[in-house]
């Protein structure tokens, strides 16, 4: 058994392939990974199971993408569909930022031509990031935006405090684990003042150094404890 523990994407899934190929269980498996690893693929994941999302829209030419911007309403957030710890995502303020965005990303390597559009959701400034290992909520933190970015990933100045793990963060955080196929996730929540907390990311190669600290939960053990168990069965 490996625990994947690679943040390329596209190491992760190869490498991945390749051990289950071997016949090597790996968690997360590669379905996980292809899923997870792309922002569509998630997308469409939570959507078909029934878990509340951000209002989202893809495009994959730039007259396309305009609209789709216009129709979520400005401003709009654009992200790459493969990518981490929100290095090119961009606040779309209006129709002008966003033909600037769009035009300069025609001229990209043309994954960064499939246009992932969402709307900016009203909420606090923060998001909930929860970790799920082998069907059960074990800890969750708040990420609050560094004091220059609208952007809550704590890789970038977010800043981690601890959240209380309710019923309805721990049974969404677990839903969303198992429709991405992810025995150990870290689930992206966000609080909507009009629609309660939507889902907008399942991570399977989710970190958590910030987190520890915060919670004071170990999480890196109860990952070595659920690959025993694994292993006992």
């Amino acid at each position: 058994m490996v625990l994947q523990r690679c943040v390329s994407y596209f190491r992760n899934v190869h490498s991945t392939a390749a051990l289950e190929g071997a016949g090597i269980r790996v968690v997360n498996c590669f379905e996980s990974a292809w899923v997870c690893g792309n922002k569509l693929f998630g997308s469409l994941q939570l959507v078909k199971s029934g878990i509340p999302t951000p209002r989202t829209r893809v495009s994959f030419t730039e007259d396309a993408a305009l609209r789709s911007a216009a129709t979520l309403g400005y401003p709009a957030v654009i992200k790459p569909v493969v990518g981490s710890w929100g290095r090119l995502s961009a606040l779309l303020k209006d129709e002008d930022f966003a033909k600037a965005v769009i035009e300069d990303r025609e001229y990209m390597f043309p994954l960064y031509q499939v246009y992932y559009l969402q709307e900016l959701v009203k909420r606090p400034p923060r998001d909930i990031r929860s970790f799920v290992i082998g069907g059960r909520t074990v800890a969750a933190i708040y990420r609050y935006s560094g004091p220059s970015d609208w952007r809550t990933n704590t890789a970038r100045g977010g800043r981690a405090e601890a959240c209380k793990i309710t019923k309805e963060l721990d049974e969404l955080s677990i839903k969303a684990a198992k429709a991405t196929k992810c025995e150990f996730a870290g689930v992206d929540l966000m609080e909507s003042e009009e629609e309660g907390l939507l889902v907008h990311e399942v991570n399977n190669t989710t970190e958590f150094k910030n987190t520890v600290p915060a919670t004071g939960v170990d999480i890196p053990k109860l990952i070595v404890d659920y690959l025993v168990s694994l292993q006992k069965r």
